[in-house]
């Protein structure tokens, strides 16, 4: 895609301070990070969403993911490593890696909402029958 910066970063157009990459994955230290060490990891080939990744590269870019969170809480020497998945920011599917620790005065979370009665089971309900029709 032409004018989606993560595109310019795979082809060299834009510099980024790479972590790790092979053919088919990049990842790379965010130029605004929440907390220093915060690494994304993107697919090469251009993809809106995490629905339109095939699965096979979806599984490798998790498991990848996995390993990165690893080296980033030990460098970092983070308490943990959260992985966020928003895509609304760049609309190329990347996954945040971001090193938290448990005094670092960010929220845990997004603010959350309450079930009305008998809505939770309602929702669960249309989940689970178009879950059936996801191939």
């Amino acid at each position: 895609m032409n004018d989606c910066i993560f595109c310019k970063i795979i082809e060299g157009k834009i510099p980024s301070v790479k972590i790790y990459e092979d053919d088919s994955m990049l990842s790379f230290l965010d130029i605004n990070p929440v907390n220093f060490g915060h690494v994304l990891i993107i697919p090469k080939k251009h993809y809106q969403w995490m629905t339109d990744v095939p699965n096979d590269l979806l599984e490798k870019i998790f498991v990848k993911s996995r390993d990165l969170m690893k080296a980033i809480k030990k460098t970092m020497k983070a308490d943990y490593v959260a992985l966020s998945v928003i895509g609304t920011d760049v609309p190329h599917f990347h996954i945040h890696l971001i090193p938290r620790f448990f005094n670092d005065g960010l929220s845990n979370f997004w603010p959350t909402k309450k079930y009305k009665e008998n809505e939770a089971e309602k929702i669960a309900k249309k989940i689970r029958e178009n879950l059936k029709t996801i191939d």
